[in-house]
């Protein structure tokens, strides 16, 4: 018996769109990266723009601080607002996110214990802690809520989130009473999500791990949209399902656990970005991933910029500027699908 194809339950945008679309948004992401360069208390002259050659203090504001502080930002947003459509995709489910779910969290407290009682300051410690604690949470939630359906799935998925949560926080409060002065310093600013950091080290380690995870994500776009139609179905078409779950999976978890390493816990942007373009776009996740990461990009280094404007010499935490955008949306979501 030779089996069909199935078609997907909804029409793959036309090329217009997806073109228009994709390009709307580098265009944003170009525009947001000329905003995030000119701007800060160390401002740069826009006339560089025009040709005229740097002083040697512009460029090192430009080399050692903006450019890394830039690609981060773009990687780190790229990298979450990804692995969120991902994960809705593979979950099946509008209201997965890696923040929700316990994997920020998870990540953030294995390079809490980490920096704490391990003593660890090395960069590619903390990118391995966060890459096992994301794991160990993806696997946990993913067992707990993948085989359930409809409503039962996104409340079992909401209590995993939210007792996830509540235990590392739970953790997070006993290192942080354990730690030193400099230790809890160190993990209150980092706790909050913040890119004050961003040096060339960490933007070579985003470099070298994020942007393999985000290659992985794009690849499992036909398949996630073949599991929308189910499991059975998706396998007479030639779907190996745990294989592509084992794939999303390693590749969240390696993202995720190096973004958390990096920036610390930038939270409701892997649900922001990807539950707005889902409604836009539609579901197809051959232009619903990289539209995502694209705007994820483009979130991230708008309130990275203004994080660094609005109290300046000083600067805002980002992940307190990306959850009081994400707070409300998240609250009127679930007003919504109440009513």
């Amino acid at each position: 018996m030779i089996l069909r194809r199935p078609s997907l339950p909804w029409p793959s945008p036309a090329w217009p769109t997806r073109s228009g679309t994709l390009a709307g948004l580098l265009l944003a992401l170009l525009g947001a990266w000329l905003l995030g360069a000119f701007s800060g208390s160390l401002g740069l002259s826009p006339r560089l723009l025009l040709g005229e050659w740097p002083s040697s203090s512009d460029w090192q504001v430009w080399w050692q601080l903006r450019l890394p502080r830039l690609l981060l930002a773009s990687l780190v947003g790229a990298m979450l607002a990804g692995s969120g459509a991902a994960m809705q995709g593979l979950f099946r489910n509008p209201l997965a996110d890696p923040s929700l779910l316990g994997l920020a969290s998870g990540a953030g407290l294995a390079v809490a214990l980490w920096i704490v009682l391990l003593g660890g300051s090395g960069l590619y410690g903390q990118f391995l802690a966060g890459f096992l604690g994301a794991l160990a949470v993806c696997l946990l939630v993913f067992r707990l809520g993948a085989q359930r359906p409809g409503q039962e799935a996104l409340f079992t998925l909401l209590l995993a989130g939210l007792a996830i949560n509540t235990l590392t926080g739970a953790f997070g409060g006993l290192l942080a009473f354990v730690a030193s002065d400099e230790q809890l310093r160190q993990l209150s600013l980092w706790g909050m999500g913040s890119l004050a950091h961003a040096l060339w080290p960490a933007a070579i380690g985003a470099l070298l791990c994020i942007p393999p995870a985000l290659l992985w994500l794009l690849r499992t776009a036909r398949g996630l949209d073949l599991l929308q139609l189910g499991e059975f179905t998706a396998h007479g078409a030639g779907l190996d399902a745990r294989a592509l779950k084992r794939r999303v999976i390693l590749a969240t978890a390696l993202g995720v656990g190096v973004c958390v390493a990096l920036a610390g816990i930038i939270g409701f942007l892997g649900l922001l970005v990807p539950h707005c373009l889902r409604l836009w776009l539609g579901p197809g996740h051959r232009l619903l991933l990289p539209a995502s990461m694209l705007g994820g990009a483009l979130l991230l280094l708008v309130a990275d910029t203004l994080a660094r404007t609005l109290a300046s010499p000083a600067e805002i935490p980002v992940g307190l500027l990306t959850s009081l955008l994400g707070g409300p949306y998240f609250l009127w979501l679930l007003l919504r699908r109440r009513a």
